[in-house]
């Protein structure tokens, strides 16, 4: 059964679960500002720098409320299992593919991300790489420190006049459009999904023919079935020879044996890789790739969203979705969970909160509870396996609606806020 807990920062003196009360846990060192905001809140909060095993987080997430982590920490079944408080999870970044989502929308907890918040700073990172391949800057760099001096113009371009293409036109993929062409590219993108081209960008009909037609391939995909192994020997041979391949999106989407086999051979010209199919759960200094050593490739540890402004962003964003979470039982952005919200401006009643299982039949359970009483406002939508209703009662029968609601058959989690 969820717990109470009130919206007001002063709880009144009939308050169930005081919000000084409410237990917040942030891994992976979550900017401050998220901190902060949990802290304005009067939560407690424990923030630490490290990801944690699963092993730890099992036994770390025992009465803990708010989770909060970045793309290091999995959640998984397991760890959710032993989330006896669990109200939500934030995930501080792009991604949501390090929590078992069905696993947490079947015990009822609700999962948010920031999808947008670091969008700039990985646009600016492929076209910044765009133009340290076309220079071969990685090369140069390489050979200054080692204490060469080769001044040559052989196989360093401008990138005005060649084209790009982007696969995945999504926040990141359309803003990069923008940015490219301002520099004088040509740009194609193809995309699953129908999308609006913005400036002169085109529209290629399927992924082979941005492939052949591309000097520049960037890839800003999710991780799917379907991106899996998207570009592997097969599809690097259609690219250009001389032509280069970028991917800040999932270390899944690229099979880096073929890259690499591609390098080697100088079919590509260049490559520039943020994310990898295996990545370390924290900082090593004994990593390997099969990339590592080869000429003019930009390998970074999956740094597209890390700056300090994408970061700020995202510690906004993700908290206020937490805390609106915590405080009203918006769910509008939650990947895993019907997106619903309520207003919260009824005087004189209590707000109730109920998660149930989606089968049939408990929506009789729920109209014949709320048919005895005065119900002010309210809102129900369903997801795969869940329903979810808000609603504000007069404060006079709310608890006992809550207790009834609880003890339906089908409900999971139920929880009043004052």
């Amino acid at each position: 059964m969820f717990e109470t807990a009130s919206l007001s920062s002063s709880p009144p003196a009939n308050s169930f679960f005081p919000k000084n009360k409410i237990r917040v846990l942030l891994l992976e060192n979550i900017h401050a500002n998220a901190v902060n905001s949990f802290k304005r809140e009067d939560f407690q909060v424990e923030s630490l720098k490290e990801a944690l095993s699963e092993e730890e987080l099992k036994e770390k997430i025992k009465g803990v409320h708010v989770l909060g982590i970045r793309s290091k920490t999995k959640v998984t079944k397991a760890v959710l299992n032993e989330a006896n408080r669990l109200l939500c999870i934030g995930c501080f970044c792009i991604g949501t593919d390090q929590v078992d989502l069905d696993a947490a929308e079947t015990l009822g907890i609700p999962v948010f991300n920031s999808p947008f918040s670091n969008t700039r700073s990985v646009a600016e990172l492929i076209l910044a790489e765009i133009i340290s391949l076309s220079r071969r800057l990685p090369d140069k760099i390489r050979e200054m420190h080692s204490g060469t001096w080769d001044k040559s113009a052989k196989n360093c371009h401008e990138i005005r006049g060649k084209t790009l293409g982007i696969v995945g036109y999504g926040h990141i993929g359309s803003q990069l459009s923008v940015m490219a062409e301002a520099m004088g590219m040509k740009v194609l993108f193809f995309d699953i999904i129908s999308k609006l081209s913005l400036g002169n960008a085109r529209s290629c009909d399927g992924l082979e023919s941005l492939l052949r037609e591309s000097d520049f391939v960037t890839l800003h995909v999710p991780k799917t079935a379907q991106t899996h192994n998207m570009i592997t020997e097969k599809e690097i041979a259609m690219m250009k020879k001389g032509s280069y391949l970028l991917n800040a999106s999932r270390g899944t989407v690229v099979q880096i044996s073929a890259l690499a086999a591609a390098l080697k051979s100088e079919h590509l010209a260049g490559a520039a890789i943020d994310v990898y199919p295996s990545e370390p759960e924290g900082n090593i200094n004994d990593w390997k790739c099969e990339l590592q050593g080869l000429s003019n490739v930009i390998m970074t540890p999956h740094i597209g969203g890390s700056t300090e402004e994408a970061q700020l962003a995202i510690g906004v964003e993700v908290a206020d979705k937490l805390i609106k979470l915590v405080n009203t039982g918006n769910t509008l952005t939650a990947v895993n969970f019907p997106a619903i919200d309520l207003p919260f401006t009824n005087e004189g009643t209590h707000r109730i909160l109920n998660i149930h299982k989606n089968v049939p039949g408990v929506l009789k359970g729920i109209n014949s509870l709320l048919a005895e009483n005065n119900v002010v406002a309210q809102i129900l939508s369903t997801h795969k396996s869940i329903g979810y209703i808000i609603l504000d009662i007069e404060k006079e029968t709310s608890q006992s609606l809550k207790k009834e609601m609880s003890a339906l058959p089908a409900s999971l989690k139920t929880r009043i806020l004052s």
